[in-house]
């Protein structure tokens, strides 16, 4: 199941959610070559990523902010991106740029320490924009979680697209978190749950003053949950598979 976009438009061009998405691939493009050679790219990591253990211990501060443009491969960062480019814009639109700038940021920074808190001894290297977008995700559940997302579902060879509430698809994302978080050993590796988890309520938390600006619940009475402005429509060609009549 995988988002591809929402009905969503923004009113202005997000130039800082494209600048973030080309800060991440031009970072990731400067070190790709470096997974050819595991000894280069743990040394990599070491200096670079964020290691709970290290910051535990008062040492690899850095990791804090430098570790939300690193990824782990090619999958990792499409996928980061691909949920920055759908989430991004309306957040970017609401907030303006300087703002948006800022709440990704805190966002990413409040989502490591989420992480160094839930595994604090753990030498595992994290990597990854996930928790910032973590963050716009959570800002954009609070604004619009009546916004329409469609969603492509992949079973074996059946392809669909469905447009579901953004409350239904972003509910279970953070559902998922927190299954996942409970089962997992952070002291192995694998997802950093409790970062993804903690940069969600961190950016539901950080909107909170906007969405009160807004108007708070007038805001949700005024529009019932959907963007305050038209939704965006998309084309649709007919199949071309042939129907067959019953007889």
């Amino acid at each position: 199941m995988f988002p591809i976009r929402d009905h969503n438009p923004s009113g202005r061009t997000p130039y800082v959610t494209y600048l973030l998405m080309a800060v991440n691939i031009g970072v990731f493009l400067s070190y790709v070559g470096l997974f050819s050679d595991d000894r280069a790219l743990n040394i990599f990591f070491f200096d670079w990523a964020l290691i709970p253990g290290r910051v535990t211990t008062g040492d690899g501060y850095t990791g804090i902010l430098t570790s939300m443009f690193l990824h782990g491969g090619w999958m990792h960062l499409a996928g980061n991106m691909l949920f920055l480019y759908i989430f991004g814009d309306n957040i970017e639109d609401e907030m303006g740029h300087g703002a948006y700038l800022l709440f990704y940021l805190a966002c990413g920074l409040l989502s490591a320490l989420a992480h160094v808190i839930s595994a604090p001894y753990s030498p595992v290297p994290t990597v990854g924009a996930s928790g910032a977008i973590a963050g716009v995700m959570g800002g954009y559940l609070l604004l619009y979680p009546k916004a329409k997302v469609d969603i492509l579902i992949i079973f074996i060879v059946f392809f669909r697209i469905f447009p579901i509430p953004a409350w239904i698809m972003l509910g279970l994302w953070l559902g998922m978190q927190f299954i996942g978080g409970v089962g997992a050993d952070p002291t192995v590796g694998g997802v950093a749950y409790w970062a993804h988890a903690g940069g969600f309520i961190v950016g539901m938390v950080l909107t909170i003053p906007l969405w009160l600006r807004l108007g708070g619940p007038r805001f949700w009475s005024a529009t019932d949950g959907h963007p305050p402005h038209p939704q965006a429509t998309y084309p649709t060609s007919a199949s071309r598979i042939p129907k067959v009549k019953r007889k």
